[in-house]
């Protein structure tokens, strides 16, 4: 179990599994570039970041609701949250009670990953809401503005094994006060950080050589 004062940003799980780099900058050295498509993401997360709460029929919808795990280590919040009216399967009556079953929902600005970097980062949410509520969360969803759809996450053992496992590396590397050298990935080419990480002048996994070689080629 981790203090309070030890809790960790959230979103800190996806920068780590896209790159260990850009995570090191954003919560060790404390730096944000913003571009074009940061900046569409954060008019999404503005949209539903009002903290009210709307009530539909079954269903109870909150926005941007306080989370925290002194499990996990981590706080946030959530985009939104909805909370489905069902029967308690576990009442023992006759006559089953009726409980709020939460159901996050994360809004991302692009289109769904095969990478599992929203999807680890949803079940954390999950996690987050069973540790203060405690009541079971079995799934969630995130929402693409690109597509302008839904995509169904189911919390399975092996995502949230994942969930954990990267929780538990974004606190070795926060502690470690160490940011990892930079490796050229895909990923780079639309990254806020790229001026400020420089990857192809830095990257350790290439020769001085073969940099050289590929800037004086393509002038």
């Amino acid at each position: 179990m981790y203090s309070e004062d030890d809790l960790l940003p959230l979103s800190g799980l996806q920068h780590l599994l896209c790159c260990e780099r850009q995570c090191a900058l954003i919560h060790i050295e404390q730096i944000w570039v913003e571009n074009r498509y940061t900046a569409e993401g954060r008019i999404m997360h503005e949209r539903v970041d009002s903290g009210r709460a709307e009530s539909r029929g079954d269903i109870r919808l909150v926005f941007s609701l306080p989370l925290r795990s002194l499990r996990l280590g981590l706080t946030g919040k959530a985009d939104a949250v909805e909370f489905h009216r069902e029967q308690d399967r576990e009442a023992r009556s006759e006559t089953s009670s009726l409980i709020w079953r939460p159901f996050p929902v994360e809004h991302k600005r692009g289109r769904p990953k095969k990478e599992p970097w929203d999807r680890v980062q949803l079940c954390a949410q999950a996690m987050c809401l069973e540790e203060m509520l405690g009541i079971e969360v079995p799934r969630g969803a995130l929402y693409y503005g690109k597509i302008r759809r839904r995509a169904a996450v189911t919390f399975d053992p092996a995502l949230r094994l994942e969930t954990e496992e990267t929780a538990r590396r974004l606190h070795q590397l926060v502690d470690g006060g160490r940011t990892p050298p930079p490796v050229l990935k895909p990923v780079c080419e639309h990254c806020s950080f790229l001026g400020t990480c420089l990857p192809q002048a830095l990257d350790v996994s290439k020769s001085v050589q073969s940099y050289l070689k590929s800037v004086i080629g393509a002038s």
